[in-house]
């Protein structure tokens, strides 16, 4: 009886084991909600929030302001939690965009909720990089699929989910609504993180011979968190509040390339810098970086030019035409778990060539589609675009991890995060531009997306209109198939066949 005992004490203890880490999975599930919710519930509730606040003309930096503030903190947030560790990280980010939530639900005009989504936005830079960073501390390579399926569902149900629930908050009960239900999804959270995320003793960063001990390089964190802003909102306004080439773009460009150089200055100096050289010296994690920074550029297509087309070209209305663009957050994370079947026998790096080639193609086929055409040709091109990401971006994102030990996966997560952000704000305005672009010349000079875009919803525009709305996006398509041919060109050229996955 006596020799059976050791067993069943450490049958309990595994059992209790995986209680606990299933516990920390639903609050990183939680956590990923708040920010994946943030990202869709928001817009619909716009035009609820002018009529009452007013600011018509700034209330695009409700989404700006919050993008930028998430942008900017990541690397920060990533070099903190490799030298203090996860949870305090994820336990402050969280409580700051709770704070920024309850904040939002008490703004008293347009600048104050603007203000506030920017508290938000610090938040949610630890809320995106520490969760994805925990998914890997969590788990083993064999088993890192089954974290990151489950949090790429979180996105997929948050984007059909969103925009409806904020309809509904703002019609029946108040916009105000949209930022207090935050609050129980985080403080569940934060409970369950308090509760069960127990982080065991990890190897330290490495230090160098002249530092006596670990300090944080604020100096470092500050330069980033300038440049980053700066450079960002020269990026996301330029083009909208002003001309690319207007004394305020330029002015912008150049304080953000000086920025720049200060922050290389900074980062050199640094005992532990924000963000160390060697993100940029291993072939693996550069070519990740600017692979992702690529699927970011090319994300912006669908997510927000799709929609315009769905409505101005077939004749959708807007919730026929959010289902088009939905469907592609459904067989995303479908094929990303499916992946691992794929990588363990052909590697990290093929299978994202498959996926990135497959989605260079999907993209290549949409200007192909027949005037006016049905929903369902676009539908389909979208289930099979987000099939091909699925299996291009879950590789990458474990395979980066795998080659990294814990001192340094927090940062190099939140580098793969940032390049992927930075894409997305680029792209916006790149393909903006090439929109506004081809509709100038489709329509002898006159009108942008979004003053055609008005003519169409008041029934005013002819049919001539709607064709160069159509040859506008189709543009920009192919201008995303570019960014894939670019992804791919980065891994074949630059990442190893075979990632340097360390032993665990």
């Amino acid at each position: 009886m006596g020799s059976t005992t050791p067993a069943i004490r450490d049958g309990a203890v595994n059992e209790q084991g995986t209680r606990r880490r299933g516990a920390v999975v639903a609050a990183l599930m939680l956590a990923m909600a708040l920010a994946a919710l943030d990202a869709t519930i928001v817009s619909t509730a716009v035009p609820q929030i002018v009529g009452d606040l007013g600011g018509f003309s700034v209330f695009s930096w409700l989404f700006s302001g919050y993008l930028l503030a998430v942008t900017v903190t990541l690397p920060v947030y990533g070099k903190l939690s490799d030298t203090f560790g996860r949870k305090p990280v994820l336990v402050t980010g969280a409580a700051v965009f709770l704070l920024g939530s309850l904040l939002c639900a008490g703004a008293w005009n347009m600048a104050a909720l603007i203000a506030f989504r920017i508290v938000q936005g610090l938040g949610g830079g630890a809320l995106q990089g520490t969760v994805q960073t925990l998914a890997a501390d969590l788990y083993p390579l064999a088993e890192r699929p089954k974290i990151q399926s489950k949090l790429s569902t979180v996105w997929a149900v948050s984007a059909v989910a969103g925009p409806g629930l904020g309809g509904v908050l703002a019609a029946y009960a108040d916009w105000r609504w949209i930022f207090l239900i935050n609050l129980p999804i985080g403080a569940a959270a934060l409970w369950l993180i308090g509760r069960h995320l127990h982080e065991p003793e990890r190897e330290k960063p490495e230090i160098p011979e002249n530092a006596v001990h670990a300090r944080v390089d604020w100096a470092g964190a500050l330069a980033v968190f300038a440049c980053g802003g700066v450079l960002l909102t020269a990026l996301v306004q330029g083009g909208v509040a002003w001309p690319w080439l207007s004394a305020p773009s330029l002015t912008l460009f150049g304080t953000g390339l000086a920025l720049a150089g200060v922050v290389v200055v900074v980062e050199r100096r640094a005992a532990q810098p924000i963000i160390p050289g060697w993100v940029w010296r291993r072939r693996t994690i550069a070519a990740v970086n600017l692979a992702l920074g690529a699927l970011g550029l090319l994300m912006v297509a669908p997510s927000v030019f799709l929609p315009t087309y769905a409505q101005s070209v077939l004749g959708l209305a807007p919730v026929a035409a959010g289902f088009v663009l939905s469907v592609w957050t459904l067989s995303w994370p479908v094929s990303a778990a499916l992946s691992q079947h794929v990588y363990r026998r052909i590697g990290f790096r093929d299978t994202a060539l498959l996926g990135i080639g497959l989605a260079a193609l999907t993209l290549c086929a949409f200007p192909f589609l027949p005037y006016p055409g049905s929903w369902w040709q676009p539908t389909l091109l979208m289930l099979l675009l987000g099939a091909a990401l699925g299996l291009f971006q879950l590789p990458l994102i474990v395979g980066v991890q795998s080659t990294v030990g814990w001192s340094e996966r927090g940062t190099t997560t939140a580098s793969v995060l940032f390049c992927r952000q930075t894409g997305q704000t680029l792209g916006a305005s790149l393909f903006g531009a090439v929109a506004n672009g081809v509709l100038a010349a489709r329509l002898g000079g006159q009108g942008d997306l979004d003053s055609v875009t008005r003519a169409l919803d008041a029934g005013t525009a002819p049919e001539a209109t709607r064709h160069a709305i159509a040859d506008a996006v189709h543009a920009v398509y192919l201008g995303a198939a570019a960014a894939a041919a670019l992804a791919f060109l980065v891994l074949l050229l630059v990442a190893p066949r075979r990632f340097p996955v360390r032993d665990e």
